[in-house]
């Protein structure tokens, strides 16, 4: 816990590594089976990596800021660079990482991610009124 208490940020570092380690692996490296072949499949997973992103960065917000609105300005913050890093990491995987594309639905699914996050954020992390 002093870890947390010393880096709150740590967390929200961490699963942005692992996650842009994903995103880059080629496009052959991922495992095939039944599991993989669920329909749409990737497309929850990209909501869930880009939600548990935009929390993990909301989070600490909550007890380094105590004036509302300037947290309500770094989470519509957080959620807008989560689109972009969403798009910039398809144009990345078209342009750079074989074997795999460039998808227009996984921007949409990256951006839905972070804007559940914001949704969340206002819901649950903003000091009781």
């Amino acid at each position: 816990m002093r870890l947390l208490n010393k880096y709150p940020f740590l967390p929200a570092i961490s699963f942005f590594a692992v996650i842009s380690f994903l995103f880059c692996l080629p496009g052959n490296q991922f495992p095939t089976g039944r599991l993989f072949s669920i329909p749409n499949l990737d497309k929850a997973i990209h909501i869930s990596f880009f939600t548990t992103l935009c929390l993990l960065f909301s989070f600490p917000l909550k007890k380094k800021l105590a004036n509302v609105a300037k947290i309500k300005q770094w989470f519509w913050i957080i959620s807008l660079t989560g689109i972009c890093y969403g798009i910039a990491i398809e144009f990345i995987q078209k342009n750079w990482i074989p074997n795999r594309s460039f998808e227009l639905l996984d921007i949409v699914a990256d951006s839905v991610g972070c804007l559940l996050a914001l949704l969340i954020s206002y819901k649950k992390l903003l000091p009781a009124k």
